[in-house]
C-alpha cells in the first residue's frame, strides 16, 4: 500500500475548490503542490446536480458555516471542479511524479474515476453514511480512504462493515473536524491512535484547522496519512481559500511533519554510537584521594563522580571496606584489579 512507506506520512494536498474555474491555475496548483513537498493531489468529482438539489428552501441554505447564507446548490456550482479537467489535470500529476486521485460524490463520479485509472477514493466526512456509494467505491478493489468528521460508532463501523463486505480490506480513516475553519481545541488527534487500535486499520488526519501546528502533532499520534487544503495564492478566493494553506505554509506543514516524524524514531534500548560517546559523561567511580597499598578504601578516598571511565556505581558499596592491593593515586579511575575481596 501507499500509506506503509517506512514511517513516512503520506502527504494529500487538497484542491478542492481551489481553482478559480480556471484550468490553468488548477494545472499550476498541481505543480505548486509537488514543489511544496506534497506526496499525492486529491479533487472532488461532482457536479451541483449530483450532490444536490436546485431548490431554495430552508432545508437547502446552509447555516453555522463559512459559507452561511448559500444555498446548496449555488455553493457547488461555484466550487465544482469540470469532469472535462479530469484526465488533462491526472495527466499533469503523473508528469510531476503526484499521486492524483479524488472524492466521488455518486456512482457515475467513480465510473468517470474509474476510466482514469484512479488509483485510490476518498469518501468524504458526509457521505460517510452513504452506504450505496460505499460499497460501490469499495467493489473497485482501490484503497479506500474515510473522513470520519460527522461519524459515530455506529456510523465507523457500518462503513467498514461494507467495505469489507465486499472484499476491500485497504481501509484508512481519517480523523478531521467538519468545521471551516476548525478550532484548534477540536482536533482531538488522541482519536487517530484509538481508531487505528480499535478497527485495525490505518489512520491519519484531515485538517481544517489553520496553521500546521496540528498535522505535525499528529504524528505522535501515530497519523500515516495527513490531507490539507491547498491553494497556489489565496488572492483567487473561492469558498475554501479561508481555511486553505498557500504553498509556502504547505511546505513549513511538510517540513514540520517530516521533522516531527524523524522526532518520533523507534523503540531502541541498545546503545548507539551516540549514546555510547555520550555515557563518558556518565558517573563512575574514582579515587578522590590517594590510597596507600593495604590500605582501606573508604566513603572519603572514593566516590562516584564524571566522567564515566572508570568502575560502575553499582559497585559502590561493594568495594567500601575493601583493601586495596597497590597504591591507589588522586584521579584514578578503580577498577576490580586493584581491591582485595
Amino acid at each position: 500500500m501507499l500509506f506503509t512507506n517506512d514511517n513516512k506520512c503520506f502527504i494529500i494536498a487538497e484542491l478542492s475548490a481551489n481553482h478559480g474555474h480556471n484550468i490553468e491555475i488548477a494545472k499550476e496548483t498541481i505543480r505548486a503542490a509537488k514543489r511544496a513537498g506534497a506526496d499525492a493531489i486529491k479533487l472532488q468529482t461532482y457536479t451541483p446536480d449530483t450532490i444536490t438539489l436546485a431548490a431554495n428552501t430552508k432545508d437547502f441554505r446552509i447555516k453555522g458555516t463559512v459559507w452561511d447564507g448559500q444555498y446548496l446548490y449555488d455553493l457547488y456550482k461555484d466550487a465544482y471542479l469540470p469532469w472535462e479537467w479530469h484526465k488533462e489535470l491526472f495527466d499533469i500529476a503523473k508528469e510531476e511524479e503526484l499521486v492524483c486521485f479524488s472524492s466521488p460524490f455518486d456512482k457515475t463520479a467513480v465510473d468517470l474515476l474509474e476510466g482514469l485509472d484512479c488509483p485510490i477514493y476518498k469518501i468524504a466526512s458526509f457521505e460517510i453514511t452513504d452506504i450505496p456509494l460505499i460499497e460501490y467505491v469499495a467493489s473497485k478493489g482501490k484503497p479506500v480512504i474515510i473522513s470520519t468528521g460527522i461519524a459515530d460508532e455506529k456510523d465507523i463501523d457500518l462503513a467498514l462493515e461494507t467495505c469489507r463486505k465486499v472484499g476491500n480490506e485497504e481501509i484508512i480513516l481519517l480523523k478531521c473536524t467538519s468545521a471551516y475553519p476548525a478550532k484548534i481545541e477540536d482536533a482531538n488527534l488522541v482519536m487517530i491512535k484509538d481508531m487505528a487500535e480499535r478497527y485495525n486499520v490505518i489512520t491519519g488526519l484531515s485538517d481544517h484547522t489553520l496553521g500546521t501546528l496540528v498535522p505535525a502533532l499528529s504524528v505522535a499520534m501515530g497519523a500515516k496519512v495527513i490531507e490539507k487544503h491547498f491553494i497556489i495564492d489565496k488572492s483567487i478566493g473561492g469558498p475554501d481559500a479561508s481555511f486553505s494553506l498557500d504553498e509556502k505554509e504547505f511546505a513549513e506543514m511538510v517540513k514540520s511533519v517530516r521533522k516531527a516524524e524523524k522526532a518520533m524514531g523507534k523503540v531502541e534500548y541498545s546503545l548507539t554510537e551516540a549514546k555510547i560517546k555520550s555515557r563518558a559523561f556518565s558517573r563512575s567511580l574514582y579515587v578522590v584521594k590517594d590510597i596507600k597499598k593495604g590500605e582501606v578504601i573508604t566513603k572519603e578516598n572514593v566516590r562516584s563522580v564524571r566522567p564515566g571511565y572508570g568502575l560502575h556505581p553499582k559497585y559502590y558499596n561493594k568495594v567500601i571496606g575493601k583493601i586495596a592491593n597497590r597504591t591507589l593515586k588522586f584521579g584514578m579511575r578503580l577498577d576490580l584489579n586493584s581491591i582485595d575481596f
